[in-house]
């Protein structure tokens, strides 16, 4: 089965990330509120601290796999929690009535399709290193 053309995959990409900023920033422009706005940040910013402690991880050929890399866990960490905050913000203004349950729902749902294109871009196109 032949594999899919890369520029294919960013089309398809680009399609679902556009999907994205258009679900979080309906969530905004139809209800009059910019605060769920702030869910585009907190996505775009959860996998900087995967990728710069993956940079800086230790790399030896030597080491098991299982013994474990205190900078990537701290980074799988620090991601996690970008994650969370992500989907706990909207979460977090619907109780307290700031935002609507639509706009929550939106916000919601276009922060994790922008989050998953991230991880997918970054999947697709990483170098993996063959010995």
């Amino acid at each position: 089965m032949p594999s899919a053309n890369p520029l294919s995959k960013i089309i398809v990409l680009a399609s679902v990330l556009a999907a994205g900023f258009l679900l979080i920033i309906l969530s905004c422009a139809l209800f009059n509120n910019w605060l769920p706005l702030l869910v585009v940040g907190v996505f775009l910013l959860a996998p900087l601290p995967n990728a710069i402690c993956e940079r800086y991880s230790n790399n030896d050929d030597f080491v098991s796999e299982g013994s474990g890399n205190a900078v990537v866990d701290f980074g799988r960490y620090i991601t996690g929690f970008f994650v969370v905050t992500g989907l706990a913000l909207p979460v977090a203004l619907a109780h307290s009535r700031v935002i609507g349950l639509p706009a929550m729902i939106m916000s919601i749902a276009g922060g994790l399709l922008v989050y998953g294109t991230i991880i997918t871009f970054t999947l697709f196109f990483s170098e993996t290193e063959e010995f």
